[in-house]
């Protein structure tokens, strides 16, 4: 295609300099300053990946501590190993030295984080007869040289080690530890990972994937559309009344928080992850969709009430979700695993590429 030459010399045959900034220097600025407004940055050129139109970051969501309730915040740095804060901490076994999860104990969801200045903040449900505490939210080496340190606790058969947690500004009358074992009714540890790397295991389409964990179950990050979760609350609506799905599923919405996903995606179809083998999430690194993210019961868990549902959504999902993963056809997909190239930035309204 051939170039169009604006001549800018002011003449009466050409094309002033000030109409220029005006048609197209000024339209071009406001749109700048719009996108930025609603937190939305311009994607960056690509020529491996294609923008896709009017498909944006709509939520972020962070798990500072694994299993327990979620934090939404409007942008957040990433590194390979996942978001920033995110599954940085879990609550293990005293004992045994193995990482309990909201599947074995779903009122884990019902504590709730949250991140003040350079604190991290833990609460419990009213009633529950547990004191908050406050964490360091990036303990540096000093305060990790007077925690305890666990050489080895287990996770999924894989070794590496942590640090007990104390709490801020100086121990209260109960440690971190006792008072979720007062929550619990068993004894257990709160634990902050430490240095040793938790290697991801390889997947179909990524054989001889390299890449590191924290204490998210598998992978760095989870990606998940909106239109899937509206997809599934479709299907549902049609078999109330069978295999124990209760009748308040008629009304009653499915949350995208029960998938605990960390970039939820807004715009771009139900299950479009699916197809996704790369994408970019602004002008950040490529990441990597290395396998499906496959389902077991904890979905089933209301993250308001950390009551299990019988039949919701699994049994709905084992209906018309399964299949996608190679390594295990019978079980059922929603979402996607990624892993960041390198070190990167999102924010809500961000527009994504894809390959």
């Amino acid at each position: 295609m051939s170039s169009i030459y604006l001549p800018l010399t002011g003449s009466s045959g050409g094309f002033s300099a000030s109409l220029y900034a005006l048609l197209v220097i000024c339209p071009a600025v406001l749109m700048y300053n719009y996108l930025s407004s609603i937190g939305a940055r311009p994607c960056a050129p690509s020529v491996e990946l294609t923008t896709m139109p009017g498909v944006r970051v709509s939520k972020i969501l962070i798990h500072p501590l694994k299993s327990c309730r979620g934090i939404s915040v409007q942008h957040s740095r990433y590194t390979p190993e996942g978001l920033e804060y995110d599954r940085r901490w879990c609550i293990i076994e005293a004992k045994e030295k193995t990482v309990i999860t909201a599947r074995e104990f779903p009122k884990m969801v019902l504590i709730t984080p949250k991140i003040e200045g350079d604190v991290l903040s833990i609460s419990f449900p009213h009633g529950s007869g547990c004191e908050p505490f406050s964490l360091p939210l990036c303990p540096n080496q000093t305060i990790l040289d007077r925690w305890e340190r666990l050489e080895k606790i287990m996770m999924w058969h894989v070794p590496f080690d942590a640090y007990i947690c104390e709490a801020l500004p100086s121990p209260p009358s109960r440690s971190p530890s006792a008072v979720l074992s007062s929550y619990f009714g068993r004894p257990v540890h709160l634990v902050y990972k430490g240095a040793q790397p938790r290697a991801c295991d390889p997947t179909a389409t990524h054989p001889k994937l390299e890449a590191n964990a924290v204490f998210q179950d598998c992978f760095p990050l989870m990606v998940l559309s909106e239109e899937s979760t509206t997809r599934i609350e479709e299907e549902l609506r049609g078999h109330v009344g069978t295999q124990g799905i209760d009748e308040r599923w008629k009304t009653e919405s499915l949350v995208i928080e029960r998938f605990r996903p960390n970039v939820v995606f807004q715009g771009a179809g139900p299950f479009a992850e699916d197809s996704w083998e790369e994408i970019r999430i602004g002008s950040g690194p490529i990441i990597s969709m290395v396998s499906k993210c496959t389902r077991c019961l904890l979905p089933n868990v209301s993250p308001d009430t950390g009551e299990r549902d019988k039949a919701v959504p699994y049994k709905t999902l084992m209906k018309f979700r399964t299949g996608f993963d190679p390594q295990d056809k019978m079980k059922p997909c929603v979402g996607c695993n990624g892993v960041p190239s390198a070190n990167g930035e999102i924010r809500v309204g961000d527009c994504v590429a894809a390959r």
